[in-house]
């Protein structure tokens, strides 16, 4: 069965390569994925780009779009510097540009746009991730201001359209770097762990048509006790009531194709309210068993359909557990389930924070499967939704990072007090944040759960890492339980340790040790160690500067030997000691930092593959 779902997936994914466009090339000269030849103005990004919520009608506004880069306070620029694709960020190879704009300067973008005949009632504008404020207008008539770069907005168009061709201009900011806004790992001078900034639009931009009533959003949560699904339906305009249906979907159910199968229940409440599905014989989702079950939210009126959107969802739960030697210990369903895999940061050569096709997306996920394990972390970044569908389907446990504001600060000279202390609780001091900072990561931190929170496979919360921008942590986790109180809080992985929230993780390079334990008061768990190094020549970011912790292995072998060392010698006994968890850094190089398990432009997987498996489900098993 697994087979099968992975041939499936594979076939639906495989992107059709079109000729070279004469007004786009990639950019710059570092390395490129395989990928980046399939990428064209014709073929960027042309999937469905949200198969969590579906309907019929849609059109893609991905491609070519005129670009300009102005001073940060210039009014909209007479001239354009020439053409951007769409939606790869304006610093990436993929975007046919490769510049940097900087906080001085501000980024533009215009095209026209068409909506097809036929389509009736409102019209969505929708872009998945712009970094970081964008401001949008079409007609002349202004839109609105978004912040946040890692969270998708849209905008009503319907009474800002003209008939023919309508004229959308687009105006972003981004002051990454700046310790007042969410950015992960981009700095604007890149260098050690700390990458090139992105800035713009790095997620696909669509139009929707929609009616006068219709399903904004939803989210799911489930009793598997009961064997209870709670669905809540987001609405926008007025509708007299919801129906949502449940059908039989299966292992690595298909939502984009919508073959489900049997009716199972129904129900129906007014708007606004919660439904409740009681599921006969209920099936749970697990990375051995991804089952999803087919999902439709109708929106009525006086009896009438109103709206109707196809979706997915499943049963499953993330709770703390106590094991039979007396050790909390991460839950799925109800029973310990040890949680083991990379760290992933979805970092790409030639994209940078965008996959150059839908195969690129889905393939890290693939090979992570493939390598034995059965969780990412995915490190201070958000993915597409389509990157979550593909962890549904597959069964792949995720932790979801929140993107970072600052990174680590010195202690300043005198203070008695570490900046950074995982240590011991209580150690440590928060990062002096503004409060309009703090104010941005709520905003941020909310709105990403709020997005995320319908897909079944993240399991743990990760508000902070590592100190980086860490503040009013007990505050934090208190809020992001508010947000979402159906999984698990890591609420500071290898940073300044808190008795809040469920997890205690510690940071430790190179070796799998857990230098300090909760004592039974916290899961623990093993947030990021390894970093093993290995440069394979042909396919660096660049030639000189590169590292890995503890230095440089000299062959895949011997990146094999130490990994199989730290896993089986040293991990094991940390695991039956009552660590639940483990998180390996990681999945690929990233520009100078070459610890992954695969080079950055996923052309070299630098050990054996069958030999890191076998290592892999060995630890697995040691639970």
């Amino acid at each position: 069965m697994r087979k099968a779902i992975f041939a499936m997936l594979a076939l639906g994914l495989l992107a059709s390569s079109c000729a070279p466009n004469a007004q786009w090339a990639p950019a710059g000269d570092h390395i490129l994925t395989d990928w980046a030849a399939q990428v064209s103005p014709q073929n960027a990004h042309p999937e469905y780009p949200r198969p969590q919520l579906i309907r019929a009608d849609w059109k893609s506004l991905n491609g070519l779009w005129d670009y300009a880069i102005t001073k940060a306070d210039a009014p909209r620029p007479d001239a354009w510097d020439g053409q951007i694709l769409v939606p790869f960020c304006v610093e990436s190879a993929l975007s046919g540009v490769g510049r940097r704009v900087g906080a001085d300067s501000t980024l533009w973008y215009k095209r026209e746009i068409k909506t097809p005949r036929g389509w009736k009632g409102r019209v969505l504008l929708h872009f998945d991730a712009v970094d970081w404020k964008t401001t949008v207008w079409l007609n002349g008539q202004e839109l609105g201001t978004h912040t946040g770069g890692y969270t998708a907005f849209s905008y009503d168009i319907t009474d800002a359209m003209k008939k023919g061709a309508q004229e959308l201009v687009v105006r972003v900011w981004d002051g990454t770097d700046n310790d007042e806004q969410p950015r992960g790992k981009q700095v604007a001078e890149p260098y050690s762990i700390w990458y090139t900034p992105v800035t713009g639009i790095w997620q696909s931009v669509w139009l929707e048509p929609v009616p006068e009533a219709y399903v904004k959003d939803y989210n799911c949560t489930s009793d598997i006790e009961k064997g209870t699904l709670t669905v809540f339906p987001e609405l926008e305009g007025e509708a007299d009531s919801v129906e949502v249906v449940l059908y039989e979907g299966g292992e690595g159910y298909d939502a984009e194709a919508g073959q489900h199968g049997a009716l199972l229940c129904s129900a129906q409440a007014a708007a606004g309210e919660p439904l409740e599905l009681r599921i006969p014989e209920p099936e749970l989702w697990s990375p051995e068993h991804p089952y999803l079950y087919a999902l439709e939210i109708k929106v009525l009126s006086a009896g009438k359909e109103m709206d109707k959107v196809s979706a997915y969802t499943a049963l499953r739960s993330s709770t703390q557990v106590i094991d039979g030697q007396g050790y909390k210990r991460l839950g799925l369903n109800g029973k310990p389930y040890f949680q083991f895999g990379p760290l992933d940061q979805g970092w790409w050569p030639d994209g940078l924070y965008t996959a150059p096709t839908d195969e690129a997306l889905v393939y890290d996920i693939v090979k992570t499967r493939d390598w034995g394990y059965n969780l990412i972390r995915k490190h201070i970044k958000v993915e597409p939704a389509r990157w979550y569908y593909y962890c549904d389907r597959m069964g792949m446990l995720v932790w979801q990072d929140m993107p970072s504001v600052a990174k680590n600060v010195k202690t300043p000279k005198g203070d008695p007090n570490k900046q950074w202390g995982q240590w011991h609780y209580g150690d440590g001091w928060d990062y002096p944040l503004s409060d309009s900072a703090k104010a941005n990561y709520y905003k941020e931190w909310g709105e990403i759960m709020h997005q995320l929170k319908k897909y079944p496979c993240i399991v743990v919360w990760v508000p902070f890492n590592e100190g980086w921008g860490q503040f009013d942590t007990e505050a934090v986790a208190a809020f992001t339980r508010e947000q979402d109180a159906t999984r698990l809080i890591n609420s500071a992985s290898g940073g300044s340790s808190r008795l809040c929230g469920d997890i205690l993780d510690g940071h430790n390079y190179p070796r799998p040790i857990m230098k300090f334990r909760s004592e039974g008061a916290q899961i623990d768990v093993l947030g990021e160690y390894g970093g093993i190094g290995y440069a394979v020549e042909g396919h660096l970011w660049q030639a000189d500067k590169n590292w890995g912790y503890k230095g440089l292995c000299n062959s895949g072998e011997e990146v094999l030997e130490k990994y199989r060392h730290y896993a089986l010698d040293e991990f094991i006994p940390e695991i039956k000691s009552g660590v639940s968890a483990g998180v390996y850094t990681q999945t690929t190089d990233v520009e100078i930092e070459v610890n992954g398990l695969m080079t950055y432009d996923r052309k070299v997987i630098k050990v054996d593959e069958a030999a890191l498996r076998d290592i892999n489900l060995q630890v697995r098993a040691a639970l």
